[in-house]
């Protein structure tokens, strides 16, 4: 990695500089070892590269119809949703930028900074600003000697640009700090996301009118558009394709490690998409009881299970969440068949429980009595019965979690909204969630019989709720023992 100009070479701002002021009336007092020949021959020779007459992308008009939801619940407020900002991870590098979901999910734009402003504007509700940074400065050095110019880190979009491309006004981000300083009347943020944005509404906002933003934005999530749908079957779609890349390899797997595995599904998710949409969890053997394996770093075991939890990120940052437990050699033994049927069939009660007019929590019981039933049957509560390890909640040793959650730009979508909305509510057409019961035995559970130790098995796939029930995003994933033993064998030929 190429070395960042240093902090003598680099002003930590360009505010204080006057911008259209040639580098070589400074005498390079802001830029030590830079000759004036070098500075002048750097403002000059490049070639006009801005784009005219773009057309608005696929997702501006969803995000307008979503602006005008929010400006809809609060009137007559300035309401601001901030991008975020590069967060360092050691030294002089930073983490890869992902753009808060509130801000994607209302604009569609994914720069670093930039921060919608929707001013009150009467009648009309509100004007929509989008602040970002503009194109790099040539003419002061900017482009080339600040760490974040642009030849360092890539061409951004003009303001113009910017503006055709998402159907926003847009403006300079460097003077969205003084405009909301500037502005009065009542005003609500989404926080946590930028700290500067923050410090210049300090007194201006209420954590309690703050955290109802939040609450709305994220329940404005709970039920897909259309475009967002198809967002979601895409992201499914590679994340199917990734799977099928993973059984390929196994036997390199097992020469390796889960990160043979991890590695494996991450180049189709960058391939086809911008990334994973979590940290993919690539657990072998005993590895699968614990929920959330990511260190993958053990290793893969013939005669033992995979599971396989992961899902790729659009480009639109919509990220699919799939998990399949998967026999290593392509077998199952008779007790992992055993467990996995229970799974499978708890799954097959959760889905069918998923419909319009349905509990969220219709699934979740469902798949929970099922389990329980054959934990009963198992011997592994004594003398209680279904209905007894039901009420008392026993079951939970071995299914340790909840059966699903929403799905869309966060792995965990809507996670902000009321319970009363969400986990309490009620299925709607455009929801769309993961059913995926599990049965996890730890490899030091003394209650159980020790051939038992050490398993775990989870199915997961992506339910949309429709009119008139249910359809399964990822049912191009086999299921069924059968069926995954068979779809194994053709793959591995």
């Amino acid at each position: 990695m190429t070395e960042q100009p240093t902090a003598a070479e680099s002003p930590e701002t360009l505010e204080t500089a006057e911008e259209e002021a040639p580098i070589k009336q400074r005498k390079n007092g802001l830029y030590p070892g830079v000759s004036d020949e070098l500075a002048e021959n750097m403002q000059s020779g490049w070639a006009d590269t801005e784009l005219r007459d773009l057309q608005p992308v696929e997702q501006a008009r969803y995000a307008a119809r979503r602006r005008a939801a929010l400006s809809a619940r609060f009137p007559g407020e300035r309401l601001v949703i901030p991008a975020g900002n590069l967060r360092t991870r050691s030294n002089d590098t930073e983490y890869a930028f992902r753009a808060a979901t509130e801000y994607v999910h209302l604009t569609g734009d994914q720069t670093q900074d930039g921060v919608l402003v929707l001013e009150p504007a009467g009648e009309q509700g509100h004007e929509a600003t989008l602040y970002l940074l503009p194109r790099s400065n040539r003419a002061n050095g900017e482009f080339w000697l600040d760490g974040q110019g642009e030849l360092w880190v890539g061409r951004r979009n003009s303001l113009a640009e910017a503006a055709q491309l998402l159907g926003l006004a847009c403006a300079d981000v460097r003077e969205a700090a003084d405009v909301l300083r500037a502005a009065t009347g009542p005003v609500r943020m989404v926080r946590g996301h930028d700290a500067g944005i923050e410090a210049a509404l300090a007194g201006r906002t209420t954590a309690e009118g703050d955290e109802e933003l939040r609450v709305f934005l994220s329940e404005l999530r709970l039920v897909k558009d259309e475009w967002e749908i198809g967002q979601l079957q895409t992201a499914v779609d590679s994340t199917v394709r990734g799977f099928e890349d993973v059984v390929k390899v196994l036997d390199r797997a097992e020469a390796t490690s889960e990160r043979y595995i991890e590695g494996t599904f991450f180049l189709r998710a960058r391939v086809e998409g911008n990334d994973v949409g979590y940290g993919s969890i690539c657990a072998a053997g005993p590895h699968a009881t614990t929920l959330h394996w990511v260190r993958n770093d053990g290793p893969v075991r013939s005669g033992e299970l995979l599971l396989l939890d992961a899902g790729v990120e659009t480009h639109s940052l919509y990220t699919a969440d799939v998990t399949r437990t998967l026999p290593i050699n392509g077998r199952f033994t008779p007790l992992q068949r055993k467990i996995y049927d229970a799974v499978y069939e708890a799954q097959e009660a959760g889905i069918a429980a998923v419909r319009p007019g349905g509990r969220f929590l219709d699934f979740h019981e469902a798949a929970q009595r099922v389990l329980a039933t054959r934990l009963v049957e198992w011997g592994l509560f004594g003398d209680l019965d279904v209905e007894k390890v039901l009420e008392l909640g026993l079951q939970r040793r071995w299914t340790l979690h909840g059966t699903g959650h929403m799905l869309g730009l966060d792995v965990h979508d809507c996670a902000a909204a009321r319970r009363e909305s969400y986990a309490e509510g009620v299925l709607e057409p455009g929801m769309c969630l993961t059913v995926e019961p599990g049965l996890y035995f730890q490899a030091d559970d003394l209650t159980v019989p020790e051939e038992y130790r050490g398993i775990g098995v989870r199915i997961e796939d992506d339910i949309l709720v429709t009119e008139d029930g249910n359809r399964n995003l990822s049912a191009a994933l086999p299921r069924t023992a059968d069926a995954v033993e068979a779809w194994m064998a053709e793959l591995r030929g």
